[in-house]
C-alpha cells in the first residue's frame, strides 16, 4: 500500500485552472519558475561535463518535478543517475525512471542520507520495481551495514553503496583518513564477497562554497574536496581491490558549476583553474594508491539558481540575477508605510518565511530580494528593495541598508497597496517546497507573466 501522502489535485485541473492566464490573476503567493532558464542552466552544465569526460548526478530535491530532471539528464543514451533526499522523490518520478529503462538507459538512483531502517522495505520495493543496479545508498558507520544487508533480502539484489567521506562540511561522513572506523571497510567487502553489496566509491558533499565570493574560491573549494576524496583512496588503498574502478563523486552547486571556467575561459586558464585541472586529471588519468578511479561531479540547484547560488558568483559568465534565476515567488503588497510613520520607508508584504522561506544569503542581510520588474528602476537610487523582515504569513519589505546606516533619509520605497511584487528566494529548495506544484513561464517566448504549465512536486517523505 502506497504511504499516505498529501494531496494534490490531477495535473489535468491545475493546467485547467492555470494555463494561459497570468501569473498576476491567480491566487497568491505562488512559485513561478521560468522554464528557458532552467533549460539553459542544466544544458551549460551537461555540455561541461561532457566537454571534460566526466560522470555527473543530478540531485532533484531542489524541484523535485519529472520535467526539471528530464532536462537535467538530458537526452541520448548515457547513465541516468540522480540523487534523492527523500523516497517520495523516487516515487513521484517512477513513471519517468521506468521510461528510461525501457529505452535502454541504466538507472542509478542514489538515496542521499544513510540509509535509516524504517525505509528499508520501501526503498527495496521501489528498487525490485525500477531493477537490479538501480538503488545506491551511502554508508558512514559500520552499523549502517546491517540495513545494506537487509535491503539486499528484501529487493533480492545488492544495494550499490557509497562510502560517505567528510572532507570539511563536517555534516556526514567520516574523516579521509578514518574511514576505515571499526573495520568498516573490510566488512563491507566482505558482504560484497557474499553478493550482499557492491562498493561504487567514495562520495563527499560540501557547502563550504556557499560563502564563495568568487570563481576562484570555488574552484578551490572543489579542488580542496576532490583531495580530500585522493586522502581518503591513499590512506585505505591496501583495503581496496586493484581489479575495479572506485568512483570518487564530490560537488555542490557553487563549485560544480565552477567547472565551467575550464570550458568556456576566453584567453587560458587563471591559476585556480590550471590547478582544479591538475587535481581532475589525478582522479582521472592517475591510479591513486594504485587504485582505478574516475570523477563524478554532483548538483542540484545549479539548475534553478537563487540568491545563494548567483552571490557566489562562481561563473565568469553568468549574467545579472534578473535574468538568470529561474525562481521566484510572487506575492501581494498589503500596505505601505512611506510617511514617516516607521524609521524608514516600507511596506506590507503577503508572503512570509511559509512561503519564502527563512533561509540566510552571506553577501546581504534580507530574506529575498524584489525583482526590479516590480518598481521603477530610477526611483531605486543605486539601492535594492529586499525583504528586510520576515514572519510567518508576511514580510517587511524596505531599501537594502548597511548596519547603523541612517535610514529616516530613504526615499519613499515605490510600492502601492495591492500591486503584485516578484521575489527572488534565498533558497530555491526551501522555497519550492512550500508549494505543491510550479506555475510555468518561458522567457524564450517573451512574456515573463503568461502561465504555459504546471509543474507537480513531489510531496512528504
Amino acid at each position: 500500500m502506497a504511504i499516505p501522502q498529501r494531496h494534490t489535485p490531477p495535473i489535468e485541473e491545475l493546467r485547467q485552472f492555470y494555463v494561459g492566464k497570468s501569473i498576476h490573476d491567480v491566487p497568491k503567493p505562488a512559485v513561478i519558475l521560468d522554464r528557458a532558464r532552467v533549460n539553459r542552466h542544466c544544458h551549460s552544465m551537461l555540455k561541461a561535463v561532457d566537454t571534460l569526460g566526466l560522470g555527473f548526478r543530478a540531485h532533484v530535491k531542489t524541484h523535485k518535478t519529472i520535467e526539471a530532471t528530464r532536462l537535467q539528464v538530458g537526452q541520448g543514451s548515457v547513465d541516468v543517475k540522480l540523487i534523492v533526499s527523500t523516497l517520495a522523490e523516487i516515487e513521484h518520478l517512477l513513471p519517468l525512471l521506468k521510461e528510461y529503462r525501457d529505452a535502454g538507459r541504466r538507472l542509478d538512483i542514489l538515496y542521499g542520507l544513510p540509509l535509516p531502517r524504517s525505509q528499508i522495505s520501501r526503498l527495496a520495493e521501489l528498487g525490485s520495481e525500477l531493477g537490479q543496479g538501480s538503488i545506491s545508498v551511502l554508508i558512514d558507520h559500520p552499523s549502517q551495514l546491517d540495513c545494506v544487508k537487509a535491503f539486499s533480502q528484501h529487493a533480492k539484489f545488492p544495494a550499490r553503496v557509497f562510502l560517505k567521506v567528510d572532507t570539511g562540511y563536517h555534516r556526514a561522513g567520516l574523516p579521509p583518513t578514518a574511514m576505515n572506523k571499526n573495520g568498516l571497510i573490510e566488512a563491507l567487502a566482505q558482504l560484497e564477497a557474499n553478493g550482499e553489496a557492491e562498493l561504487l566509491g567514495l562520495y563527499s558533499h560540501s557547502s563550504l562554497s556557499y560563502k564563495d565570493t568568487t570563481a576562484e574560491q570555488a574552484m578551490a573549494n572543489l579542488e580542496g574536496e576532490i583531495q580530500g576524496c585522493l586522502d581518503a583512496v591513499n590512506a585505505h588503498a591496501q583495503l581496496f581491490s586493484k581489479d575495479k574502478e572506485l568512483i570518487i563523486s564530490v560537488g555542490a552547486s557553487p563549485q560544480v558549476t565552477a567547472v565551467e571556467n575550464l570550458v568556456s575561459s576566453q584567453g587560458g586558464l587563471s591559476p585556480a583553474a590550471e590547478s582544479l585541472r591538475r587535481s581532475i586529471q589525478t582522479v582521472t588519468n592517475g591510479k591513486p594508491g594504485g587504485v582505478q578511479t574516475k570523477l563524478e561531479l554532483h548538483a542540484g540547484v545549479y539548475s534553478i539558481l537563487d540568491m545563494q547560488q548567483v552571490s557566489t558568483n562562481s561563473r565568469r559568465e553568468l549574467g545579472s540575477l534578473e535574468d538568470e534565476i529561474a525562481i521566484s515567488i510572487i506575492a501581494e503588497v498589503c500596505s505601505v508605510y512611506n510617511d514617516n510613520e516607521r524609521s524608514q520607508p516600507e511596506a506590507l508584504v503577503a508572503v512570509g518565511c511559509l512561503g519564502l522561506g527563512r533561509e540566510p544569503c552571506a553577501a546581504y542581510p534580507g530574506w529575498g530580494v524584489i525583482s526590479q520588474s516590480s518598481y521603477k528602476a530610477e526611483s531605486n537610487n543605486g539601492r535594492r528593495l529586499i525583504i528586510d523582515r520576515i514572519s510567518q504569513e508576511h514580510s517587511i519589505a524596505a531599501w537594502e541598508h548597511a548596519d547603523g546606516e541612517n535610514t529616516s533619509s530613504l526615499p519613499p520605497v515605490p510600492l502601492e497597496v495591492g500591486q503584485d511584487v516578484v521575489i527572488f528566494p534565498n533558497h530555491a529548495c526551501v522555497a519550492g517546497a512550500l508549494y505543491g506544484w510550479y506555475l510555468i513561464v518561458d522567457s524564450s517566448e517573451g512574456d515573463l507573466a503568461q502561465i504555459v504549465d504546471v509543474w507537480v512536486r513531489a510531496s512528504g517523505w
